[in-house]
């Protein structure tokens, strides 16, 4: 009897909360634009969220790559409006939600994912270097955010992370310096923006992407870097999604300002 009161309130309170679980996670309706979405992960996101239902605003430099990701969400049965940009150049960000409004659209999502990444020895890094990765990584982002916030009333914004926000990388200071600034951009800007616009970012663990393939070339690398994963393997572009629809969809409606990593447990194992 105990049992079926809990089950009867349970029942209550869905219909009092006007949504069923498959709805918290569906983007029916929604407009995602997604940055760096020509490769990688940038494009396994943006098919990603079209299979939730989401329409994908797709941009990068590569209109080759935007055209390959177009295709891969039309084939999903969604809409990709595609945009040929570098998000980096000054005043783009501005220029883009312009044109995005001259055609009438107006994303309620944004992923925050163009990115580029040098390895170097601090000692040797160059200006160059440094403006063009943190430029790219944290500016860029910061200012995409910033024209996305302007024009909508209410939305989503998920910052590509790394696990070099939470841990120092050596040789990788100015990509380090970017991703912590990424988290703490994250933080700043869900203080601020909250309710209207939820900020929360996603931090992925060692995936193997055009951008990243450089280490994978060297088999000893991959090994003695897998035994350091709790789940002994390198992650696939699909363990994303399921984590970036969350924190974009009503399943997390109530959380901002958060970081999740997506690392096989790389992290909680230091």
């Amino acid at each position: 009897m105990q049992a079926n009161r809990r089950a009867n309130n349970i029942g209550a309170n869905r219909h009092q909360w006007g949504c069923a679980i498959t709805d918290r996670f569906s983007l029916a309706g929604r407009l995602a634009l997604v940055t760096g979405a020509s490769r990688g992960i940038g494009q396994a996101l943006a098919v990603g969220l079209a299979e939730a239902g989401a329409d994908i605003v797709a941009v990068a430099r590569s209109e080759g790559g935007l055209a390959q990701t177009a295709a891969a969400v039309e084939a999903a049965g969604r809409k990709c409006h595609v945009f040929a940009a570098d998000i980096a150049a000054s005043g783009a960000a501005s220029h883009l939600f312009a044109d995005l409004a001259a055609v009438g659209l107006q994303p309620d999502i944004l992923v925050n994912n163009a990115g580029t990444e040098e390895v170097a020895p601090s000692r040797d890094v160059t200006e160059a270097q440094w403006d063009a990765i943190v430029g790219t990584n944290l500016k860029a982002a910061f200012f995409v955010a910033q024209a996305f916030a302007r024009q909508t009333e209410s939305g989503a914004i998920l910052n590509l992370g790394s696990l070099s926000s939470a841990v120092g990388i050596p040789t990788a200071t100015p990509y380090t310096a970017s991703k912590s600034g990424i988290l703490g951009m994250t933080r700043a800007l869900a203080a601020e923006w909250a309710p209207a616009i939820r900020v929360n970012a996603l931090g992925p663990g060692y995936f193997r992407t055009a951008m990243t393939e450089g280490f994978y070339a060297d088999p000893a690398w991959q090994d003695a870097m897998r035994a350091k994963i709790p789940m002994r393997r390198f992650g696939q572009l699909d363990d994303l999604i399921g984590t970036a629809v969350f924190l974009v969809g009503g399943g997390s409606a109530y959380v901002t300002g958060q970081i999740i990593y997506v690392d096989g447990g790389f992290l909680a194992s230091l």
